[in-house]
């Protein structure tokens, strides 16, 4: 079964939301699963280690899950117009996987989600891209034939998939075209790494 991995950060749901979304998008592919991983929160000082399981939801990323995928799909909350700290330590990690060329000729793909409209969407998948071409990964993003990038009102951008969250405690949950988003995103890696496999 050839394997495609979705490893994301989220701090208040959203982009998990989403990541689960994309993972509906891999899984519609014939022939292909997600494997569905986090990255643990990261402190300027570390007063107490955070346990190796999270207590909820997907489990943290290993090496061994990125050089066994097929392809990764990445999820970030955005911190000022860029991923979240704890995505960029993780992917800081992993000189190993570039030494070896372990992602190289590996499609790839990114999404974000954000507390505003003009709060950085953009700006964050690019930046997620950069770490993704130095290990020689394919970048896809989403082709203005998904019709939601023409009618979406919030998230959505040929880069990737985005959500606009809103700003307060309680996150506005993903709408139906961020969420199509999400999904065609997850289809289009697993099947370009079909492809490639082929």
């Amino acid at each position: 079964m050839t394997e495609i991995l979705v490893l994301y950060y989220s701090r208040n749901g959203s982009t998990a939301a989403m990541a689960r979304q994309v993972c509906r998008g891999v899984e519609s592919v014939r022939g292909v699963q997600a494997r569905l991983r986090s990255v643990p929160p990261v402190a300027a000082v570390t007063t107490v280690a955070a346990p190796p399981v999270p207590e909820e939801g997907a489990p943290y990323v290993e090496s061994r899950d990125l050089r066994e995928c097929a392809g990764l799909i990445l999820g970030s909350p955005t911190r000022f117009g860029n991923m979240a700290a704890p995505l960029k330590y993780f992917i800081d990690s992993t000189s190993d996987l570039w030494l070896s060329g372990a992602l190289a000729g590996k499609p790839a793909a990114v999404f974000t989600s954000t507390g505003t409209l003009h709060g950085g969407q953009e700006s964050t998948l690019l930046s997620m891209m950069l770490p993704l071409l130095h290990h020689g990964m394919l970048l896809l993003g989403l082709p203005y034939t998904e019709q939601e990038l023409s009618t979406t009102t919030a998230g959505g951008t040929p880069y990737g998939a985005s959500h606009v969250s809103g700003v307060g405690a309680k996150p506005r949950p993903p709408l139906k075209e961020e969420l199509n988003l999400c999904v065609a995103l997850g289809k289009r890696v697993a099947e370009v790494a079909l492809k490639l496999q082929s």
